[in-house]
């Protein structure tokens, strides 16, 4: 070989080498664990139910600082002729400071813990809705992973049905069948063609909805088939409805809402109780107030300090504000018990549905089998002369037909069971034991 010839394949190869390194890196595929994480994130849901479970906090909060000196500062200025009256309920000065908190007071003590016992359930409700989130991704995930894998079966199932119409065409044509014939063998693969694009449409649907709760481009999202952990096996026993009750956060949630109005009815019971204050004060006077003149000894600089004892022995109001909570509590408490029932009752349905679309899934499992097995029987006889190609068409539609049978049944089980993880309360666990 030559050097110019030798030169010359150096350049093609390096130049080769650059145009395959600026190809764009092929996207990488989206897993399941990742697509919730980004679910999670980008929610608008996820970010109101945080700012619920702040503004709970900041609720609980604020009440338990009454125990906690608060200080204003203020003035009072104004000109006196005569007796200095009061300002607004305080006496004129140039500048005062007043400082007030709670020191027992058997109803705040009730109302601190409502609030505090609000804020858990208010957490409580946040992870529920996490779980709602995470069960709906995980769904739109699943479905579109069955999508994608049918329309490969259809594409090669649309191949076989095009090349049946042309072969019966032929057939026709040459006199061996009946035009009907065509007729079927033309409707077999409009059905082929026509669940193709049903199924491309479902895809595209179920990419744009994990688009928008993930926050990714469509074309972005590619499935992982392998990254959905495998499924745990299906209990034998009803102990997952008891713990559906005692863990799921919407049950819990319920529980704490009526715990916090039950003590909220207590505080306004508590509110006809002596409670002491204390209280304490300074101000600043001036001459031009004539203080000097209507007290013997005037100062300028003028404190109190003490506690405030108060005993509320009657107020009408008081006494309906406590049944109004007392009501409150017990609708509260109803809801609880109204709430857990339905849980109860929703697992032992979702339970059993699981029993029974694993026994679907197994029949059409089977079925499945013995028309894949037929198929296969019915080549061989046709590939050897001893079946005609109607039989082979025949064959491969009733395959097809159990192939989508098994896979509805098998992603309806899927979908039966991960929304009995999430009512017991282990779906976010059973997504991150994938990859």
């Amino acid at each position: 070989m030559s050097n110019r010839l030798r030169v010359g394949v150096c350049a093609v190869a390096a130049l080769s080498f650059l145009l395959i390194a600026s190809l764009p890196a092929s996207a990488e595929p989206l897993t399941l664990k990742h697509a919730v994480e980004l679910a999670l994130a980008h929610s608008t849901a996820t970010g109101i139910s945080t700012a619920e479970v702040q503004r709970a906090g900041a609720s609980y909060r604020e009440t338990r600082d009454n125990y906690i000196p608060q200080l204003v500062f203020g003035s009072g200025l104004g000109k006196s002729w005569g007796f200095p009256l009061s300002l607004e309920g305080s006496a004129p000065s140039i500048f005062n400071i007043n400082a007030q908190s709670a020191i027992w007071n058997p109803a705040l003590q009730q109302f601190v813990r409502a609030t505090r016992t609000e804020w858990q359930a208010t957490t409580l409700q946040s992870k529920d809705q996490r779980a709602q989130l995470i069960q709906d991704t995980v769904l739109s995930y699943a479905e579109l992973n069955k999508w994608e894998q049918r329309m490969g079966r259809l594409q090669q199932e649309e191949a076989a049905a095009n090349k049946f119409e042309e072969a019966m065409a032929e057939r026709v044509k040459e006199g061996i069948d009946s035009p009907v014939e065509r007729t079927k063998a033309r409707l077999t693969a409009a059905r082929a063609h026509l669940r193709s694009v049903q199924a491309q449409g479902s895809a595209d649907v179920l990419r744009e909805h994990l688009a928008k709760l993930t926050g990714l481009k469509p074309s972005e999202i590619q499935i992982a088939s392998e990254s959905i952990p495998q499924m745990p096996a299906i209990p034998e026993d009803d102990e997952q409805v008891s713990a559906a009750t005692k863990n799921n956060p919407g049950a819990q949630a319920a529980e704490e809402r009526a715990r916090a109005a039950y003590l909220r009815a207590q505080g306004e019971h508590k509110s006809l109780w002596p409670h002491v204050d204390f209280a304490a004060q300074y101000a600043l006077l001036a001459k031009y107030n004539n203080y000097d003149v209507f007290y013997a000894h005037y100062q300028a600089n003028n404190a109190t300090i003490g506690v405030s004892i108060q005993f509320p022995f009657f107020s009408s109001v008081e006494h309906q504000k406590a049944a109004e909570a007392d009501a409150d509590a017990l609708k509260a408490k109803r809801s609880a018990e109204a709430t857990r029932n339905q849980i109860s009752e929703e697992t032992l349905r979702q339970q059993r549905a699981v029993r029974e679309m694993a026994a679907t899934q197994q029949v059409a499992q089977l079925e499945y089998e013995i028309t894949q097995a037929n198929l296969d029987a019915t080549q061989t006889r046709a590939d050897s002369g001893n079946a005609t190609i109607r039989d082979l068409g025949d064959a491969r539609s009733q395959a097809a037909e159990n192939f989508l049978t098994l896979q509805d049944a098998t992603f309806e089980l899927q979908r039966a069971r991960i929304a009995l993880l999430r009512s017991t309360g282990e779906l976010e666990k059973w997504v991150n034991n994938g990859n």
